[in-house]
């Protein structure tokens, strides 16, 4: 082994053991999956430089770099880049998407906020497998914070995601609310979130993309309408 090869899986080592260590710290529990860093595209990485400056300097998230990885465990997950570990816990954190700048362009990301409730963006473009980790968070999510929201519900307490709001009994924004047994479906049209009830739809003035925990207001509403959440 070469002396830069040697030196990188030093680093690596040390890395992991950071990570673990952070993971421990945490309580998240047993590892399930790492995922690696994407190399920038060499043809549009100057072309995004100043906006992924803009990014960080607004809480936009570090850019990836070679060595850079997102480990999944249990409870939680570490984001770890530039030798920093962000540590996340599915049962406190909230998430959000969001379309940003990448060094492929724009893409999807999920913005959530660590233990120490600092946002962290996670770019599809960012970390390989996308189409793994993605859905697999948003489900640990869900399956960390139902729970405990519907036991919520059930003890008469009102939940916001953003300007949505749920009870126990009725679905609403603003001043306008349903009773659960009026919904017929709830999904986002043309970026909001929208309400079917009496065969028709009524548009919310409600961003999707600005609503907290997207993903466990949907599993929520599924729950209590029966409804079945659109993809998001």
């Amino acid at each position: 082994m070469s002396g830069g090869a040697a030196d990188r899986g030093r680093e690596e080592e040390l890395l992991l053991a950071r990570v673990s260590a952070a993971a421990g710290r945490a309580r998240l529990g047993r590892r399930r999956a790492t995922y690696r860093a994407l190399p920038a595209e060499p043809g549009v990485r100057r072309a995004v430089t100043a906006g992924v400056r803009r990014l960080l300097r607004t809480g936009g998230g570090p850019v990836t770099r070679a060595g850079a990885r997102l480990d999944l465990y249990e409870h939680g997950m570490t984001v770890a880049v530039d030798g920093r570990i962000k540590v996340i816990r599915f049962d406190g954190t909230v998430v959000r998407r969001r379309r940003v700048l990448s060094s492929r362009g724009i893409t999807r990301a999920l913005v959530l906020v660590d233990v120490d409730g600092e946002r962290i963006v996670l770019r599809c473009a960012d970390f390989g497998r996308p189409e793994e980790w993605w859905p697999e968070i948003r489900r640990a999510v869900v399956d960390a914070q139902v729970p405990r929201a519907l036991a919520a519900l059930h003890r008469g307490a009102r939940l916001a995601f953003g300007p949505v709001w749920i009870t126990g009994e009725e679905v609403g924004s603003g001043r306008t609310a349903l009773r659960w047994a009026q919904v017929e479906r709830i999904g986002i049209v043309n970026g909001f979130v929208a309400v079917r009830a009496a065969g028709r739809w009524q548009v919310w003035a409600t961003a999707a993309s600005g609503i907290p925990n997207l993903c466990v207001f949907h599993a929520l509403t599924e729950h209590l309408a029966g409804a079945e959440p659109d993809d998001d």
